[in-house]
């Protein structure tokens, strides 16, 4: 390969083919970024919800709670401590007018709960979107509601819920990350985060 481009040097018009071949990688590059630009992410649903160990998705309202869940946030609350764990769901589709395929590589991330930031993570997986293809990004998120949101018991409950669409009043959750692609040239992170996800859930 070195004796190749050796000779294309020095031949003439050499430098014309190098540079062209440079130019051509450099529109590849190009045209993957402008194609994870116009990828379009959805938050397509929250799953595996768990406060404190609790299971979310079998209760609608506080008063759902048994007597060994109340027990269970009480000592919790006592110790400061109210662990939230769930997964998060998207849907990232690559337009199907795109001529190529979007290479996701890593994602950091923040997620916000009415406008409050919580907890942030890394997505460290690798996704290709081909073009009109929506395919799956999944994370696990875990925080502790305590930390971020001064409340009782009742209350983290009923923003549980809404977070995991069962109820509970509607609460604003947004999705702030950075986006790292794999192009031509090498992985490229967006200079800016960019928002991926916002939407109201509960009811």
């Amino acid at each position: 390969m070195k004796n190749v481009f050796e000779k294309a040097r020095q031949s003439r018009g050499g430098w014309w083919c190098l540079l062209l071949l440079a130019g051509l990688a450099g529109c590849q590059a190009v045209r993957e970024i402008a194609a994870l630009r116009q990828v379009h992410f959805t938050l397509d649903r929250v799953a595996g919800v768990r406060l404190a160990g609790i299971e979310v998705e079998r209760i609608r309202s506080y008063e759902d709670l048994s007597a060994m869940d109340v027990a269970r946030l009480t000592g919790a609350m006592a110790r400061r401590e109210l662990p939230l764990d769930l997964e998060v769901h998207l849907l990232a589709e690559n337009p199907p007018e795109n001529t190529v395929s979007a290479r996701l590589v890593r994602m950091d991330w923040t997620l916000l709960i009415d406008e409050t930031e919580t907890i942030s993570g890394r997505f460290d997986d690798t996704v290709v979107l081909p073009p009109g293809e929506p395919k799956p990004v999944t994370f696990a998120v875990s925080l502790d509601l305590i930390d971020f949101f001064d409340r009782n018991a009742r209350d983290l409950v009923e923003l549980a819920l809404a977070i995991s669409g069962q109820g509970g009043a509607p609460k604003r959750v947004s999705l702030r990350a950075s986006p790292i692609i794999d192009t031509a040239l090498g992985p490229i992170r967006y200079p800016q985060p960019i928002t991926i996800v916002s939407r109201e859930v509960g009811s």
